[in-house]
């Protein structure tokens, strides 16, 4: 398993986000209060953010935990967004173990998470990967359930689909063939697209101060809402939309 975070707002430094609520993602790497599934989150961390006038993000990744990465702290500290989104890992077994396999997965202006898992990964689902082509199997970005679930969300996205369409559809396939849990998380830096499917899923939106959506709440403060199971999530700076996903046809 794993936590991750998306946000969208007026520009902040990361730290703002990340690391000084009191439950924040950074403590969640250690102390999640809400994970379901796993204990800690420390095989790696990474944040992906946009900056003004470039519509492609960075992305920060490290397969150590956050809280031994000097480096981020001063990163925090100084880099100003108003588009992110983050993640803190828990290795799926069989996973590539380097930096390769940690969240955000990023093409283009889009940045993506999972929080789950795949059973029998890879077997369970080699049939869908059958159907992507050769050149887009090749080029997946490491060996493990999240990065072929993106690989799938981003083939939708390449032929047209909106986000949230796009994990709509990966989430309702994937889950046709096993029992997965699959919280994904997808943003372009103006819409937050996720899914609530085995894991919980909170957003608070705040008039002039954004919106965030992430796997617990980084504070006790007023306005956070839990997701309930099997929804798709639609969020921007000035609103929240809500959908219940399809079972799936097995």
């Amino acid at each position: 398993m794993c936590r991750h975070l998306a946000y969208l707002g007026p520009d902040v430094p990361l730290r703002r986000i990340l690391v000084e609520p009191p439950h924040s993602l950074y403590r969640q790497s250690w102390a999640p209060r809400r994970q379901r599934n796993g204990t800690v989150n420390a095989d790696g961390f990474g944040v992906g953010w946009y900056a003004p006038d470039d519509p492609v993000p960075a992305r920060y990744r490290q397969a150590r935990p956050i809280w031994a990465d000097p480096s981020f702290a001063d990163l925090a500290r100084v880099v100003r967004t108003g588009a992110l989104l983050a993640a803190v890992r828990d290795t799926t077994d069989g996973s590539t173990p380097d930096e390769s396999a940690t969240a955000p997965y990023g093409a283009g202006d889009w940045l993506f998470s999972h929080n789950g898992a795949v059973p029998g990964w890879p077997r369970s689902v080699a049939e869908l990967a059958e159907e992507l082509p050769a050149e887009e199997l090749l080029d997946i970005e490491a060996r493990c359930d999240s990065a072929l679930l993106w690989a799938l969300v981003l083939h939708r996205l390449r032929s047209g689909y909106a986000l949230g369409d796009a994990l709509a559809e990966t989430v309702t396939d994937v889950a046709a063939r096993t029992e997965a849990r699959l919280n994904l998380l997808l943003t372009d830096g103006s819409c937050i697209a996720a899914t609530a499917w085995g894991d919980s899923l909170w957003h608070r939106l705040e008039p002039g101060h954004g919106v965030t959506v992430a796997s617990e709440p980084y504070d006790d403060e007023p306005g956070w809402t839990e997701v309930p199971d099997r929804t798709l999530l639609l969020a921007t700076r000035d609103g929240i939309e809500t959908t219940p996903l399809k079972e799936p046809t097995v």
